[in-house]
């Protein structure tokens, strides 16, 4: 095993039991674990079996795995960043109309 394997597969374990933990805890649904864990089993597959990527590859069109990789997590990365923004904006949204029912109240007892 070289060292990338083993910063990979320590990452993967560290970042599955966070999302356990989230579990536990109750901050992270189930649904959203089950998703993580698969990323997380696929990533300690990868470490352990580089080739996958290519087969896998190969299958969509792409050259080399680590292109495969790289467009993936890209896709990745662009998706959880849409969401985050997507759940900002709605949560804005509460605060805002939360806000005016607290001023309308503030202002209705004042009178």
């Amino acid at each position: 095993m070289n060292a990338i394997q083993i910063v990979l597969v320590v990452f993967a374990i560290f970042a599955f039991s966070r999302a356990l933990a989230g579990v536990r805890r109750g901050t992270l649904r189930v649904g959203p674990f089950v998703l993580w864990s698969i990323f997380w089993g696929a990533v300690v597959i990868v470490a352990f079996r580089p080739e996958t990527t290519m087969a896998v590859a190969h299958v969509f069109g792409v050259g080399r795995g680590a292109d495969f990789a790289i467009y993936l997590a890209l896709l990745l990365a662009f998706f959880l960043v849409f969401r985050l923004f997507a759940r900002l904006e709605e949560l804005e949204r509460q605060l805002t109309r939360f806000v005016r029912a607290e001023a309308l109240k503030e202002f209705e007892s004042r009178r």
